[in-house]
């Protein structure tokens, strides 16, 4: 249920945003981009792949060298930082070490000039929200790293912004803290109803956040969808690479058939020719004892979160991952096995 007290949530559109630090190479190239207003929206991508430097430019930290910011119907490229009706938690929190908490939680408000009763009033009210009910009075240094995240996002809703905006927020702490949060901050987004952008390398982490996801490379944006459909319906080499472990064979299209290695291996049929890269996510992978499509021997076996991982090494040389759900059978090392999966479970890449 929404916070009855929260601003409306808005939609935030980019339109042909660009940005280059040197004058040569575009950090932010042509990106278009449509937010839907209550949406929990990742911006996911490798170091510098401009991610950050597209928050930045939603925020005002950042002028784009051309392209429009709208927010609702709202143009906002020009309109100042103070201005934009956003909250925004850095990666660092950003606290004010010689201020209380709560002192810290009230700044944006000293600074929109509200009354004291309404700053407290307010500031009590994000605190609740944020489970640290209790701690207005302690300084940063007096709390742990989670504690501390949550003082920074109190900081950031307590303004009531309609746009939220988090630039790897949790990267600073340890998994299972970070795990934790990540739930909180997925809950809080949903009762407040705020539209909430957030930037992260953590492929993990967005899938199990966002409603939606954009997958940054380059200065650019290589899919946008679902997490399914990111990770099932990869439309580029760079993100299926990108986005979890991933089988891919190199070939090319003959006849509606894909041949690799001389090979016709399991695909939809394509009236297409041509060179060509498919991908099979290790967990459509089947072994068998008997001969398959591809034949080979087990190098490695893993055994992660209820999963045997094993890493076959095929006779041309070749290596395919295959996921399998443990049933207490697993293969030795060195044992012979046959390779398939199913046409349905491939997936036609393009460049």
């Amino acid at each position: 249920m929404s916070d009855p007290t929260a601003r409306a949530a808005a939609d935030v559109r980019l339109e042909r945003i660009e940005k280059s630090f040197d004058g040569k190479t575009r950090a932010v190239d042509r990106v278009d981009l449509e937010i839907a207003a209550g949406e929990f929206f990742a911006l996911l991508g490798p170091s510098g792949c401009g991610k950050t430097t597209t928050l930045r430019m939603i925020a005002g930290f950042e002028e784009p060298d051309a392209g429009r910011i709208f927010v609702g119907s709202e143009d906002i490229t020009d309109t100042p930082v103070h201005r934009r009706d956003m909250g925004m938690i850095f990666q660092s929190y950003a606290l004010f070490p010689h201020r209380t908490v709560a002192e810290n939680v009230a700044f944006g408000l000293r600074m929109r000039g509200l009354g004291k009763s309404d700053i407290a009033e307010r500031v009590g009210q994000a605190l609740r929200q944020v489970a640290l009910e209790g701690y207005e009075h302690r300084r940063p240094a007096q709390l742990s790293g989670g504690q501390q995240q949550r003082v920074a996002l109190a900081r950031a809703i307590v303004i009531r912004p309609r746009v939220l905006l988090c630039d790897e927020p949790l990267a600073a702490l340890d998994r299972k803290l970070r795990q934790s949060m990540q739930l909180e901050l997925k809950q809080l987004q949903q009762r407040l109803g705020v539209t909430l952008i957030f930037v992260t390398h953590d492929q993990e982490e967005a899938m199990t956040v966002s409603d939606r996801i954009a997958v940054m490379n380059a200065g650019r944006i290589d899919q946008i969808g679902s997490p399914s459909e990111i990770y099932n319906r990869p439309r580029t080499r760079f993100v299926a690479d990108f986005i979890g472990e991933i089988n891919l064979f190199e070939g090319e299209w003959r006849e509606g058939s894909f041949i690799s290695n001389g090979k016709a291996l399991p695909a939809p049929r394509e009236a297409r020719s041509g060179r060509a890269t498919i991908a099979v996510r290790p967990e459509r992978v089947r072994l068998s004892d008997g001969g398959g499509t591809l034949d080979g021997k087990i190098r490695t076996r893993t055994f992660v979160s209820g999963q045997m991982i094993y890493r076959v090494t095929l006779s041309d040389g070749r290596e395919v991952i295959a996921k399998v759900a443990d049933g207490g059978d697993a293969r030795s090392i060195g044992t012979p096995v046959g390779v398939d999966w199913s046409p349905g479970d491939v997936v036609a890449l393009s460049d």
